[in-house]
């Protein structure tokens, strides 16, 4: 939320800094002469800052980012030792291909496209400028010139976009850097002492403590904002923006790049009338389903929580603003189980939402009783409830939700069960439907022969995890589905599903979008 995670890492900017130590003590000793004049002393200072590295480095782990840290670290060195006529450039695109061949797989990770253009953006804004900036002002400069540059790799990556990150670093960086950094260090070196070495590293925790609390008072006042994923063409608007505006003051047109991040608000396009855009989220073992018609949403379930891991916090709320979704005009729980109902607290609390309805009544998030037979209509898209009203247990009691758009149908019906489904056919006038969530995650106790047949639907979806204890969905139902004809769509196979109902479409899913690491089949 406040953009300081890579001070708590073992990142490049920390082994930088003891290697940066030593080769700054030789340098100052050679300058005042204090340096025997027959030995090189540039050699020694990039051999000492290397040495300085490494050790950092195996005292911390020597993890993948340590390792990816010290290798581009020595490429720099070598440029100092052997190639210094060359621009700043150089050693940056030297350290990236470096690191491109000892770890290939590294360009999957958002750390470091964020690592290489955090420097790449220092290297393109403080080189090569007429006139010296004040120390403060290079400082404060670093900030802003970094939340910019990095902005389009953020976006890129899909990571949310910290808005008190130039502030919060302006603060936690020398705090880290110059205080926490060395007295750990040297708490550590003296360990061996005793008392003088636990001093220290108590005295660690109290700065370290005063920062986390201070953290979290600025990401409470100023929460980092997910923004929608952007088309392509406003996503390149955004890239030239901010290239316009780290060019040295003066520039022509440098003004122009603010007026391109309006790109960032580029709006998405609507759904059309008598359509719904149907989201069923890989949220593991459990269920999340968002319903956007033309002008509204609706969510059906909110993910699983249990214990700390909270779904609803972690993916689907992030998911729903990533989606453009900055509030629900209704929140449908279907019952109260854990799986279903736990990160309803979390979507209570992180987006307005004008209505919520349950099967069961929740702690988190004040519910509305679920009323058979009620019934509403947005943009061409027809919405109807139904709740078993003679149900015994929270199962039955799901809050069950038929949708139907241009003539296509779609039953989100939760987790019930057998008895349920009979009570539902009962109730309905026509059962058939085009697409069914499938109940209760594919369990035994669901889908049954009778229920299936009377439906008919031409697709399942189903919501679990990988592997789950609860062996979902069973081998029993799967084949009673594949019997019937049905196509099934599982999000621990598929991941994410989409849908467009109202155009008798077919469920896309994210893992089949083709990637490079993935073959033809999208396995």
């Amino acid at each position: 939320a406040t953009g300081t995670v890579h001070l708590l890492v073992i990142s490049g900017q920390h082994i930088g800094l003891v290697a940066g130590l030593l080769y700054a003590v030789v340098a100052w000793l050679a300058r005042w002469g204090l340096w025997p004049a027959r030995v090189p002393w540039l050699p020694w200072a990039c051999a000492l800052a290397m040495s300085a590295a490494l050790a950092y480095g195996w005292l911390a782990g020597a993890g993948v980012p340590v390792q990816r840290a010290c290798l581009m670290l020595a490429v720099v060195l070598l440029w100092r030792l052997r190639f210094r006529h060359l621009g700043a450039f150089h050693p940056l695109l030297l350290a990236l291909v470096a690191v491109l061949l000892f770890e290939p797989l590294a360009a999957l990770l958002p750390g470091f496209w964020l690592s290489f253009g955090a420097v790449a953006t220092l290297i393109y804004t403080f080189s090569a400028r007429l006139g010296a900036w004040q120390p403060w002002q290079a400082w404060t400069r670093a900030q802003w010139v970094i939340a910019v540059g990095l902005l389009p790799v953020l976006l890129a990556v899909g990571l949310p976009v910290s808005l008190s990150a130039p502030l919060a670093n302006l603060v936690a960086v020398p705090w880290v850097s110059l205080a926490v950094l060395p007295l750990a260090l040297l708490g550590t070196l003296l360990l061996p002492l005793g008392s003088a070495g636990e001093a220290l590293l108590w005295l660690v925790g109290g700065l370290l403590d005063i920062l986390f609390r201070a953290l979290a008072l600025v990401a409470q006042q100023r929460p980092a904002w997910v923004p929608p994923a952007l088309p392509l063409w406003a996503w390149l608007l955004v890239c030239l923006g901010a290239l316009l505006l780290l060019l040295p003051r003066g520039v022509p047109l440098r003004g122009l790049g603010a007026v391109m991040l309006v790109a960032l608000w580029a709006p998405r396009e609507p759904v059309p009338d008598g359509q719904v855009e149907v989201w069923q989220l890989d949220v593991g073992q459990g269920l999340a389903v968002l319903l956007r018609t033309r002008q509204h949403s609706l969510l059906y379930d909110a993910g699983p929580a249990r214990g700390e891991s909270d779904l609803g916090e972690r993916v689907v709320l992030p998911t729903l603003r990533k989606l453009g979704v900055d509030s629900l005009d209704l929140l449908v729980v279907s019952h109260a189980h854990a799986d279903h109902a736990g990160g309803a607290g979390a979507i209570g609390r992180g987006l307005p939402i004008r209505r919520a309805i349950g099967g069961e009544p929740l702690e988190a998030v004040q519910l509305q009783p679920c009323v058979s037979g009620e019934q509403w209509e947005w943009d061409g898209v027809r919405f109807s409830l139904w709740r078993w009203a003679d149900a015994r247990t929270s199962n039955d009691r799901s809050c069950v939700l038929l949708v139907e758009a241009s003539g296509e149908r779609l039953l989100l019906a939760g987790d019930m069960e057998a008895g349920a489904e009979r009570a539902w056919l009962a109730a309905m006038d026509s059962p058939r439907i085009d697409w069914l969530q499938s109940p209760h995650h594919g369990s035994r106790s669901s889908s049954s022969e009778a229920f299936i047949r009377a439906a008919a639907p031409r697709g399942v979806l189903i919501s679990r995890g990988r592997n789950n204890s609860f062996g979902h969905p069973h081998a029993q139902v799967v084949e009673r589905y594949r019997r019937h004809g049905m196509t099934l769509h599982d999000t621990a196979v598929e991941g994410a599903l989409h849908l467009v109902l109202g155009v008798q479409g077919k469920v896309e899913g994210m893992r089949s979008q083709r990637r490079f690491w993935r073959d033809a089949r999208g396995g």
